[in-house]
């Protein structure tokens, strides 16, 4: 069997507040790799920590966000209170360079569902996003030599498209394949299957628009439960399609896959991989940099490393650490507000523990300063929030 992966890191910042600043998409990192084999990487010691750092950096382009806005509205429904809650405010969503973190993504996704009581609402979605959506790797898809060239230009590209999954490709036993992955396996079992079918149904209707209006898979098969009714899932996949799956795959015809694109353009596929590419040597330098650091705060915490030690650390000057950063949309405030949030988190699970422990285990001068940042972070006090932690604990 061979497999192609290209997995999606989600280290790069904090999702206190999305940034602006440009960021730009990784290369397959041992990261992602290693999100194949468990939820995350990482030592006995760091592993829980890390993983909820990543649950909070902002490393996503709002496609999905932006995609589901706009739908919702169409039905009536109005997602910007729900955006504005996570910090996503009008003028935020509209900046071209703007990257949200999973927590915010998941948080609104969640709402969504809530307000329009529509259980398929991923299908609904996934089907009416355009290939426009993809920027620049939908471009190159088109443009790509046959349909298998297409879905690993798909698939090493994902981070620059938006995807809330982590895709891999590669032949299998029963067909060419392409896998889904969550990479935070904590996610919410609702906002899970609508993330596995939005992602299947753009898939497919993405390979309608770009390649074939009469495409249909071998099989779809999730691993969430089958639902009541499964006659949508008929009508927008038009195969077999199979609940409780091991894994979240989509099977094409092995055949099929080798069949030519009927946009193919060598010239203009080597004109838009070249910039893809360039994004993606640009990107790998400040994104392990930003996770070293993320680390690093996990494991201090309480204390934490004053800017210039971690400046000396990584044998840098100061400005360049904070360029470094800067690239990659960051800043250590950020990185080490998003260590102490999910610190916070992770203590106020635990019932026993007085306020006064948790500000002094997650680096706060005293109770009061982790109030107001509980407030800030949440737009709750810390007694809501521990009560929304046990509410919703398992």
């Amino acid at each position: 069997m061979r497999t192609t992966r290209f997995g999606v890191s989600m280290t790069p910042t904090t999702d206190v507040v999305a940034t602006r600043e440009p960021a730009v998409a990784a290369e397959e990192s041992g990261l992602a790799h290693a999100a194949r084999r468990a939820p995350y990487a990482g030592d006995a010691r760091t592993g829980r920590a890390t993983a909820a750092i990543r649950r909070a950096s902002a490393a996503i382009p709002p496609s999905i966000l932006r995609t589901l806005t706009a739908f919702t509205a169409r039905s009536g429904v109005d997602l910007r209170p729900a955006l504005a809650a996570v910090g996503l405010h009008e003028d935020v969503m509209a900046s071209t360079s703007l990257r949200v973190s999973y927590r915010q993504s998941c948080a609104v996704i969640r709402r969504a569902l809530e307000l329009t009581g529509d259980a398929r609402l991923g299908l609904r979605v996934g089907v009416a996003e355009q290939m426009t959506t993809w920027g620049l790797a939908g471009f190159a898809g088109m443009a790509a030599e046959t349909l298998r060239h297409a879905i690993e230009t798909g698939v090493r590209y994902q981070r620059s498209i938006g995807w809330m999954v982590v895709w891999s490709a590669g032949e299998e036993r029963d067909g060419y394949v392409a896998r889904a992955e969550l990479p935070d396996p904590s996610v919410d079992p609702e906002v899970a299957a609508f993330l596995h079918e939005k992602a299947f149904a753009t898939a497919v209707n993405q390979t309608r628009l770009g390649f074939s209006p009469e495409f249909r898979p071998v099989r779809v098969e999730f691993s969430h439960r089958a639902p009541v009714d499964t006659t949508p899932y008929d009508q927008v996949f038009g195969c077999p399609v199979v609940f409780g799956a091991p894994a979240n795959r989509l099977v094409y015809c092995p055949t099929l896959v080798h069949s030519p694109m009927p946009g193919a353009n060598p010239a203009t596929f080597a004109s838009a991989t070249e910039c893809l590419e360039a994004q993606l040597s640009a990107g790998r330098g400040a994104q392990e940099l930003s996770e070293t650091l993320e680390i690093s705060i996990a494991q201090s915490l309480p204390e934490v490393p004053s800017f210039a030690e971690q400046a000396r650390r990584h044998a840098l000057s100061e400005r360049t650490l904070r360029r470094r950063l800067a690239v990659d949309g960051t800043s250590y405030e950020a990185i080490v507000d998003g260590g102490r949030r999910e610190r916070v988190e992770h203590l106020l699970r635990d019932g026993d523990r007085t306020l006064r422990d948790i500000a002094h285990q997650a680096g706060f001068a005293d109770e009061r300063g982790l109030r107001r940042a509980i407030r800030r972070w949440y737009g709750m006090s810390s007694a809501e929030l521990r009560r929304h932690l046990a509410d919703n604990a398992g």
